[in-house]
């Protein structure tokens, strides 16, 4: 992990699901479980895809749009077991992209903080980054149990003050429209990733700034980022 410098510090915020792993089989398995357990249809996994980034409640408030508040809530719990029955069971694999490891290490080296903003839970993100070698590279873990789902920006308000950063120091890095947009209301700099699970051009309708169509582009397109900055 880099050592804070004197100054603001550079900055780059990490979505997970979609950015760093490719976890939407497990997303969508999970929910087709959940749904079968409450006694519903089951979910189209397109659309539970394009839900990826958002906290429980909201995306379940998506993908059933006229049920009631309740049902939101209880089919996420029911999600929760579910996700959580299959890591138990060894069941969930989250592999990651193919050079996001070096591109993460290449960026440490260089001086970059590292931090992760994710829809996952506190458990969920723990898990994962420590089953790839990862978790010290970042300065600051922001998930969905602490705060406002995506793209409300106080995952990265937080994971700024955590890093010593201030916007235009920072950059967020994801794969969906939530991300590019808590990156908006944030007033960082954002770039998507054409690797996840929204398309380039809603990145781009959202307000990115720049969309990496692979992980070791990231370095020079981080650059251009800042030098854009106001």
């Amino acid at each position: 992990m880099s050592g804070f410098a004197s100054g603001p510090n550079r900055l780059a915020i990490f979505d997970c699901d979609g950015t760093l792993v490719d976890s939407q089989a497990n997303i969508c398995r999970a929910m087709a479980e959940a749904f079968a357990i409450e006694k519903l249809p089951e979910p189209d996994a397109p659309a539970v895809r394009r839900v990826v980034g958002l906290n429980l409640t909201q995306a379940v408030a998506v993908l059933l749009p006229d049920a009631d508040h309740d049902l939101h809530v209880r089919v996420g719990e029911t999600y929760k077991r579910a996700f959580q029955a299959m890591r138990g069971a060894g069941e969930v694999d989250e592999p990651l992209f193919p050079g996001v490891a070096e591109t993460l290490r290449a960026l440490d080296a260089d001086g970059w903080l590292l931090a992760v903003a994710t829809g996952k839970s506190d458990r969920g993100l723990h898990h994962c980054l420590e089953t790839h070698g990862i978790h010290g590279l970042f300065v600051s873990l922001q998930t969905a149990d602490r705060h406002p789902s995506k793209p409300h920006p106080s995952m990265i308000i937080q994971a700024m003050a955590d890093a010593g950063a201030i916007p235009a120091t920072s950059v967020m890095i994801g794969d969906t429209s939530f991300d590019i947009g808590m990156g908006v209301n944030a007033g960082c700099a954002t770039i998507g990733v054409a690797w996840g699970y929204h398309t380039p051009r809603e990145l781009f309708d959202e307000g990115a700034d720049f969309v990496a169509d692979r992980p070791d582009q990231l370095p020079e397109i981080l650059r251009l980022a800042l030098s854009a900055q106001p």
